[in-house]
């Protein structure tokens, strides 16, 4: 191993000289050796991609590898994982739950898509594949408000989100419809014309 150290060994090389260095080991104490020193062919040839010994461990620490060359395990179940994506992606597959966000006009239909009936029409067929990706339970979530973050001094303002126009009062039969507990409350202080509260000034008095 002195020899990682000397100049006649060009760092490239460095690694090589590891891995054969590990190779009697390893087939000594693992009885998966094979895969184990595939992990360090892998390593070799990342090292063979960097400058420098100093580039290689940086970007090994930085981005380390999510997973070895093991075996393969038993398979995950799907259920066991959140998946997020986009209705485009979503095109030829299900779930068992599918939650469909921000169900508001301008959201879907996006308003970079309502120039004409057209594209409001594309619009609604991207909606029926988000929905029909669902097997047995479907969700579509309509925020009450988007937020504008400023940091005003009344604090961050909102807007009110319409919802889509792809559901109109004439279908919110068809569904349950549920709202967070203290939702209609909290909607009618936030009502326009309601009174403001200047936060800054209660905390001021706090500390004087």
């Amino acid at each position: 191993m002195q020899r990682l150290g000397s100049a006649a060994t060009p760092w490239p090389g460095q690694m090589g000289l590891v891995r054969r260095w590990y190779e009697p080991i390893l087939e000594t104490l693992y009885d998966n050796a094979r895969t184990r020193l595939g992990d360090l062919d892998q390593l070799e040839r990342l090292a063979d991609a960097a400058p420098t010994r100093e580039r290689f461990l940086s970007e090994l620490i930085l981005d380390p590898p999510e997973a070895v060359g093991t075996e393969a395990g038993p398979p995950h179940l799907d259920e066991d994982f959140l998946i997020l994506s986009t209705i485009h992606s979503a095109k030829g597959q299900e779930w068992d739950t599918v939650f469909v966000l921000n169900m508001a006009d301008g959201c879907i239909p996006s308003d970079m898509a309502t120039g004409n009936p057209d594209e409001i029409e594309e619009e609604r067929r991207l909606l029926y594949v988000a929905m029909t990706r669902a097997k047995n339970t479907l969700a579509l979530v309509h925020p009450l408000r988007f937020f504008v973050r400023q940091q005003s001094r009344y604090g961050d303002r909102h807007v009110f989100t319409p919802r889509s126009r792809f559901l109109p009062e004439s279908l919110l039969d068809r569904f349950d419809c549920c709202a967070p507990a203290g939702a209609e409350a909290a909607e009618e202080r936030a009502a326009p014309g309601g009174a403001r509260v200047d936060v800054a000034s209660r905390l001021r008095g706090m500390w004087s």
